[in-house]
């Protein structure tokens, strides 16, 4: 016992003293960090469990890498393959995995997610330091933003989440959206091999200026496949991801080049470029290239009516998102062709009805002068002068004699001689353009200080304007709106004038070194009429080419589509169709042409027409009555018909408007939209056959399938198997023949001797075998020409929106419209000849010789004898009381 108890004491003391002592801090850590060890592991179970369980309900099913359909770009092209237009959300074309070059992978990897191919999907130490942050943030505990790193796998999961639930619900800056994104990239991660995931990254990552997925990016940027990208093209799209606004190329070129710098720096730590590589590719300049806005530089109102036409029938979200093929029936030439014709023709026309004045009221005082000279130097810095390109320039001095100025435009000095704005006259509708009536001094248009539009040009470029002015004008000849003899302006003084030309010609052509001496300018301005022109293939039913004004960007007003103006007397060929289908009227019906007077009894308002030379010539035949667009045989031509049958008869030739009930209508009072009526000049040139117009030839989803198809049989662009298919499927739609053949032939004839006798007759320098007719309203508001060849109609409009006032005297049809129409018909039909118009061998016609007075049957000798048409049975019987008979075997169907 006694030994033991010494034992115990010493083991109570060691206690005692052991109960004293304190222990260090490190000591209770441990005890502590063994108790969370095993205490927090149950609880890790248990949030990561409850975690499952409150945020995986709702998250989108992992998309299947075949079934990947992401919004993407809808291409509008031309029926000759060249892309007029795009739209879309989001501007994305994807691309196969194998496609994307593998040096362009490695960009991304080594800038945003180094450690990809070894990761299992999150950034658990990132996106936890997110959440907690977020927390604090809205607790109010920590300002600031949201910080943390996201792998390739979560901005891939993020952009599903943006697909099933919407930008701004799979973006909102909570720790739900992280937490379900780090959901959803485990769960990508699982079902997902890596390079599924880049596939579904590359094609869906933002990379600024409208730019999804790395294809999209190479256009955008760069104009090129994403195959043909050089290594410093391939690292600047890399760097882009983190904050595209900041690094965008276009606006921060700098800071983009640094962030490519640090990308390829990435890159070359991680193996996976040579130095040489590296220096290389920094060294290339951060070069790109503006976005190209195909809609607008190439055919904006075709390409906004397919738009519009898309939308109303397949609805908004399937353009901008499913990626549709339209394939137009737009044939780019003519197109361009139609554009090219519709602005000279308006540039002409608008200087023939004057000058409206500088851009200024009044002129800009010193200091305003040269703030304004100040101001475009910067924005004109270091850019040169482009030749026929509009600009803005300041008047600086005016000669004394009036012979020129001179002018500011940006930094560069330059000239404006007399030659170039003798156009520049007062605006006066009464009075008639002629070379006389040109300025003979700048001073009358123009004072030092004034704000004007000029244009770049050579010295031939200045006598652009006169030239073509005064040879349209020698050129023109008479319409059914214009009398024989123009009445002629007063001249300003016709030796002044000639002396200021001599004198701007001397001073133009002085030798002068391009570099060292003044630009030349030539005045202009916007033109203030507006124009149509409507372009049909009337075999296979394609609109071709179609121009709906003067600048889309200024007004998007579709005039083509939309514009409801008065036809004139492009209406007459529908008044005496109708008669000749209904009443058996012939080309040689006599109609009296003699004053009337027209009663309504309703307004009670008395109507007196009257011929635009205000003369009567008494007994005319029908054919001479539309050849000269004389107006009161086409009124008593109406009143035959019927106002109601007139009205029932404009519908069934494809004319949408409600017709005017009066007689007025006879002169093309009703509205028509220009694309119809020249629809309705597709029917005659069909000979009475009414079929549809198409502007849009196919359209095909995002997997090539045809949603539907117009394609012409004959279509040399189209492929084979879609001529095939849609011929095939032409049969079954064969037209309507709204009038006989017999009578769609005899009109079409009729509106042949049009351009070869009458009112049309400046059509002939197409060249080619041509039918149509002028149409011009009461006060030249409205100007037309409607004409065709065998193979193309077109139909060209020129007036004024609003009509603030008329165009000039004597402007018409002939002088302001068939311009136009003759300038785009001769480069559509370059080099394609066009045959004569000829009737069918199973029409029942008869061709008789007519004596032009009488309407009869022309006697052997006849000075007025016309060879006309007939329908079998409706021929005259009698003859002209000439002295000898002549055969009329010799006078049947197909002699010439």
């Amino acid at each position: 016992m006694s030994t033991l108890k010494p034992m115990i004491d010493r083991s109570r003391s060691k206690l005692v003293l052991q109960e004293g002592k304190k222990h260090p801090k490190w000591v209770f850590l441990l005890k502590f960090l063994g108790w969370a060890t095993l205490t927090g592991a149950t609880a890790a179970v248990v949030g990561v469990v409850a975690v499952y369980y409150i945020f995986t309900p709702g998250l989108p099913a992992i998309p299947k890498v075949e079934e990947y359909w992401p919004p993407i770009v809808s291409e509008v092209y031309t029926d000759d393959a060249v892309l007029a237009g795009e739209f879309y959300n989001q501007r994305r074309k994807v691309v196969p995995y194998e496609r994307i070059p593998k040096r362009l992978v490695q960009a991304f990897i080594a800038s945003e997610d180094s450690s990809f191919f070894d990761h299992f999907g999150v950034d658990v130490l990132g996106t936890t330091r997110a959440v907690t942050k977020t927390v604090l943030t809205k607790l109010g505990l920590r300002s600031g933003g949201v910080q943390g790193g996201s792998t390739l796998t979560q901005q891939t999961a993020k952009a599903v989440l943006i697909a099933a639930e919407g930008y701004k619900e799979a973006t909102a800056k909570t720790p739900k959206r992280k937490i379900r994104e780090a959901l959803l990239a485990r769960r990508l991660e699982a079902a997902l091999t890596k390079e599924e995931i880049l596939y579904l990254y590359l094609n869906n990552v933002f990379l600024g200026h409208h730019s999804y997925g790395v294809q999209s990016a190479a256009e955008n940027y760069y104009r090129k496949d994403v195959r043909d990208l050089t290594l410093g093209e391939m690292t600047l799209i890399a760097g882009l991801p983190q904050a595209p606004s900041r690094y965008s190329p276009f606006l921060r070129p700098e800071a983009a080049k640094k962030r490519r710098s640090y990308v390829l720096r990435r890159m070359l730590e991680e193996g996976m470029i040579s130095q040489e590589e590296h220096d290389t590719a920094n060294a290339e300049p951060v070069k790109v290239y503006p976005v190209e806005d195909v809609f607008h530089e190439f055919a904006p109102y075709f390409v906004e009516q397919a738009r519009r036409d898309i939308v109303e029938r397949y609805g908004n979200p399937a353009l901008l998102d499913q990626g549709l093929k339209v394939f137009t029936t737009m044939d780019s030439e003519r197109q361009r062709a139609a554009q090219e014709a519709v602005l000279r023709g308006l540039l002409t026309l608008d200087k023939r009805q004057g000058w409206r004045g500088p851009l200024t009221e009044k002129p800009l005082a010193e200091p305003e002068r040269k703030a304004f000279i100040e101001r475009a130097k910067k924005v004109m810095e270091g850019e040169e002068l482009v030749l026929n390109r509009l600009y803005v320039a300041l008047v600086t001095k005016i000669d004394a004699d009036g012979k020129g100025a001179d002018i500011q435009v940006g930094p560069h000095t330059g000239r404006l001689p007399l030659l170039g704005m003798r156009w520049a006259r007062k605006v006066n509708p009464e009075s008639y353009y002629s070379a006389n009536g040109m300025i003979s001094s700048v001073k009358k248009a123009i004072s030092e200080g004034d704000l004007i539009v000029v244009r770049h040009v050579t010295k031939k470029g200045l006598w652009d304007d006169k030239e073509q002015y005064d040879k349209k004008l020698a050129e023109a000849i008479p319409d059914d709106e214009e009398p024989k003899a123009a009445a002629k302006e007063p001249a300003e003084g016709e030796e002044g004038a000639e002396a200021a030309d001599a004198a701007a010609t001397k001073a133009a052509e002085a030798p002068k070194s391009p570099k060292k001496g003044p630009k030349l300018f030539r005045l202009e301005q916007v033109p203030e009429p507006q124009s149509a022109l409507v372009s049909i293939d009337p075999h296979r039913q394609y609109l071709t080419a179609m121009v709906g004004g003067y600048d889309f960007d200024d007004n998007e007003f579709n005039r083509a589509f939309q514009a409801c103006r008065q036809p004139g007397s492009s209406y007459k060929p529908l008044v005496y169709s109708a008669a000749i289908e209904k009443h058996k009227w012939t080309e040689a019906t006599i109609i009296v042409d003699s004053p009337i007077v027209e009663h309504d009894p309703d307004s009670k308002v008395s109507w007196k027409p009257e011929n635009y030379t205000e003369a009567f010539v008494g007994d005319v035949l029908l054919r001479t009555a539309l050849i000269n667009s004389m107006n009161i045989p086409a009124v008593k031509t109406f009143g035959k018909v019927g106002t109601k049958n007139m009205a029932e008869w404009a519908r069934t030739l494809g004319l949408s408007t409600p017709m005017n009930m009066d007689f007025s209508s006879a002169l093309g009072s009703s509205c028509v939209y220009p694309v119809e009526l020249a629809q309705v000049y597709a029917t005659f040139n069909r000979y009475g056959r009414k079929k549809p117009t198409y502007f849009i030839r196919k359209i095909e989803d995002r997997f090539g399938r045809t949603l539907e198809d117009h394609t012409a049989f004959d279509d040399p662009w189209a492929p084979l198997q879609d001529r095939v298919a849609s011929g095939y499927a032409r049969l079954f739609e064969p037209g309507e023949q709204v009038m006989s053949p017999e009578t769609g032939f005899i009109i079409t004839h009729l509106m042949r001797g049009v351009v070869l006798e009458g009112t049309g007759a400046q059509a002939q320098r197409l060249g080619k075998p041509t039918a149509g007719k002028t149409g011009t309203t009461n006060d030249s508001f409205d100007t037309w020409f409607s004409g065709f060849t065998r193979d193309l109609v077109a139909v060209a409009w020129v007036g004024y929106d609003l009509n603030p006032h008329p165009l000039n005297r004597f402007e018409n049809g002939g002088r302001a419209a068939l311009p136009i129409w003759l300038e785009y018909m001769k480069k559509a039909l370059a080099d394609r000849p066009q045959p004569e118009f000829l009737p069918w061998e199973s029409m029942e016609l008869v061709r008789l010789p007519i004596d032009e007075k009488t309407g009869k049957i022309a006697s052997d000798g006849s000075k007025n004898m016309k060879l006309l048409f007939f329908k079998k049975g409706t021929e005259p019987k009698e003859y002209t009381p000439q002295k000898g008979q002549i055969d009329e075997q010799q006078f049947l169907m197909g002699q010439q």
